[in-house]
């Protein structure tokens, strides 16, 4: 192990959005003790299980230090030169062959997680010159960033609700207190909420499974998968029909509150009680709640996006904030001011979408990357333009992306593939190359992407606690070795760029004013914003972009009145974070958590009694999977976690692989996505259990 002081050393955890300051003690080398930081500007003492397996990665001796080659079944170690100049040489040529677009890259959820790959591997995969590039942010979060273009003019402006002074908090297809925030990075979620409560507010949650969440708000309500829209135009119309409508002091720079009226108008909650499975006499009385209340705000996540109408979903949340009022207000939706603010020199028209189209299925890009949905397909379609290499970073996508199984063979079948990445793994089982990077504990950081979603604006700068040792390297030493050996130029570190980040950003602090503050620095609780950050190009809100307008008439043909048979939806653990940290033995204690999650009256419709394993087949494949009979499943509905499937040939991951489960994605339907935004579409599946 790395020779270190003994200490103690402060830090965040970087294994979720939430950040929470960590406390860690050193002695002869090793971790002693782990707990949460009391003095955090943001989390307070807060942690979770997930902050104590930082730990476990740190010795996993599964993890990858050197770069490795794959030879047959083998894999056989390389010296970096050796490496990064042999990864240059074959994706030069298949460029050479085959044109630049025959390479693509796939970027996975801890590329944000960590700010030397956040801020150099985008020269990287710039330098590659390829337009098939595709990340996670096309199975997740896509709708956010896409409604935000098209109401305030980019796709980083994302209002966050403003927990911690609002009285009336809806939070719809979202499980805040397993994930501690997602695009809201909020530790101790759990305790903001009972805070909310315990000050007279109101908490509602609105999900097909009563979640975490739910089971500590004051209202839980089931609703029928991929309906939320409905809902939410029920209690938009609710509130105009009532005349309660009102913009506040964004009506002097708001257009489009009488087209929306207008669009809500049919959607009374009669109209849609049927099909959503929640009562219109609940509906319109939720409406004249949130109406009513000194403040609110609705926040809709990973079930909204997730689905196929998650771009309207996410559209009408922050409509539903707007027209009540609560939009860039103190307890509604707010924008957080982040040192480093990414937005700082942006400017109207920065970012764009459709500007061209897949080659295969003819799907838009945004922001410059095609929906991941299309990979494998761009893979096994011959012709010009095929991808016959790939490079991934820090991603998983055989089981983060639909149709995984379908992608895990197009993956073999490549003429080149590399992977950044410390494990082998479902995906980079198949690499020709990995290059591992450190990670953890050993390197800097500074949580440049979640500062933007906080619910309160704070700053904090992670110095690594273990130095690297001889054979390893940084992610960003590699990512500008690959580059320099594209380019034939020298580029700048990511410390570099982050000083100038924090010295453009509101506070003009610096790397070192953060190291003076071990527990980080308190600019205080969201500002109002408003108008003077909008990027749209006349500096006005956008309340009824004509794209969403028009879909809803897809909304309208797809959704029949009820619905029949057995559909399923994925959920968010606390001990885990996508696919990402099931090799760490704290967070795989205990019994098997890749359960199929039924309502006692589908489980006895199919004679399935607890203890039973299952069989559940979807139109495009099945899993085998342990019961679990609960009411806490709406009638109609199952759910599986996402993230596991570890039993594939050839993963190198011990604790994975001793408790594999199975992939809720070998279930999923390439085909079948938000066609606004072009989100996959992963739940609402249907399925069949015996």
């Amino acid at each position: 192990m790395a020779s270190v002081s003994d200490g103690t050393y402060f830090r965040a955890c970087n294994l979720c959005e939430a950040i929470c300051g960590l406390a860690i003690t050193v002695r002869d080398g090793s971790i002693t003790d782990l707990r949460g930081d009391r003095d955090d500007v943001l989390s307070h003492g807060h942690i979770c299980p997930k902050g104590s397996a930082l730990a476990d990665l740190y010795v996993d001796p599964d993890r990858l230090k050197g770069p490795v080659r794959r030879v047959g079944d083998a894999w056989v170690t390389m010296e970096w030169n050796e490496a990064l100049d042999f990864v240059t040489r074959e994706l030069g040529a298949i460029a050479r062959e085959h044109g630049v677009d025959a390479i693509a890259t796939y970027q996975g959820n801890p590329s944000v997680h960590n700010s030397g790959t956040l801020l150099s591997a985008g020269g990287f995969v710039k330098a590659l010159r390829s337009k098939n590039r595709y990340s996670a942010t096309s199975v997740d979060q896509l709708p956010h960033h896409r409604a935000a273009l098209d109401m305030f003019g980019h796709p980083m402006f994302v209002p966050i609700p403003d927990v911690d002074r609002t009285a009336y908090f809806l939070i719809l297809g979202a499980n805040p207190l397993a994930s501690n925030g997602s695009i809201m990075t909020a530790p101790g979620i759990g305790t903001r909420i009972a805070a909310i409560r315990a000050r007279g507010g109101r908490v509602v949650t609105v999900d097909p499974r009563r979640t975490e969440t739910a089971r500590v708000a004051d209202e839980h309500l089931f609703i029928r998968p991929e309906t939320d829209a409905l809902f939410l135009l029920a209690l938009l119309q609710t509130i105009f029909a009532d005349g309660r409508a009102r913009l506040g002091r964004l009506a002097a720079f708001t257009d489009g509150l009488e087209l929306l009226r207008d669009a809500v108008a049919p959607y009374t909650p009669e109209s849609v009680a049927t099909r959503t499975g929640v009562e219109a006499a609940t509906i319109r009385r939720i409406a004249r709640e949130f109406a009513a209340a000194p403040s609110a705000v609705a926040y809709g996540r990973i079930g909204l996006s997730t689905q196929t109408f998650g771009g309207l979903c996410q559209w009408l949340v922050t409509t539903l904030n707007a027209v009540t009022a609560n939009l860039d207000e103190p307890g509604g939706a707010m924008w957080p001011h982040p040192a480093f603010d990414l937005l700082a020199q942006a400017k109207p028209g920065d970012v764009h979408a459709d500007r061209y189209r897949s080659r295969v299925r003819g799907l838009p890009e945004f922001d410059g990357e095609f929906p991941v949905a299309t990979l494998a397909a761009e893979m096994t379609t011959p012709g010009p333009g095929q991808i016959r290499a790939l490079v991934t970073i820090a991603g998983n996508p055989v089981l983060s992306t639909p149709d995984g199984s379908a992608l895990d063979s197009a993956i073999g079948g490549l003429d080149f593939f590399v992977a950044i990445d410390p494990y082998i793994n479902e995906t980079t089982r198949h690499a020709s190359v990995i290059l591992p990077p450190a990670t953890g504990l050993e390197t800097d950081h500074y949580d440049v992407i979640f500062h933007h979603f906080a619910v309160r604006d704070t700053a904090r700068y992670n110095a690594a606690i273990f130095p690297i040792s001889a054979e390893q390297r940084y992610d960003w030493q590699i990512f500008e070795g690959l580059r320099e050996r594209l380019t034939g130029t020298t580029g700048t570190a990511p410390n570099v760029r982050l000083e100038r980040g924090l010295a453009q950003g509101y506070y003009t602090t610096g790397v070192a004013e953060l190291r003076a503050s071990p527990h980080g620095v308190d600019y205080g609780p969201l500002r109002s914003s408003l108008p003077e950050r909008l990027l749209t190009a006349d500096g006005r809100i956008r309340l009824a972009p004509a794209a969403y307008l028009a879909d809803l008439a897809r909304l309208d043909r797809a959704l029949p009145h009820g619905s029949a048979g057995l559909v399923l939806i994925g959920r968010r653990q606390l001990r885990g974070n996508n696919s990402w940290m099931h090799n760490a033995p704290r967070l795989m204690r205990g019994a098997d958590r890749c359960t199929l999650m039924m309502h006692p009256r589908d489980a006895g419709a199919r004679h399935v009694v607890p203890g039973d394993r299952v069989r559940v087949r979807s139109p495009f494949g099945e899993v085998v999977v342990p019961v679990e009979i609960t009411d806490d499943m709406m009638p109609g509905v199952a759910s599986l976690p996402h993230g596991f499937g570890h039993a594939r040939v050839g993963i190198r991951e011990t604790v994975a692989t001793a408790m594999p489960g199975a992939s809720i994605n070998d279930l999923t339907d390439a085909s079948r996505l938000d066609e606004l935004t072009g989100n996959a579409a992963l739940c609402g599946i249907a399925i069949d259990v015996s």
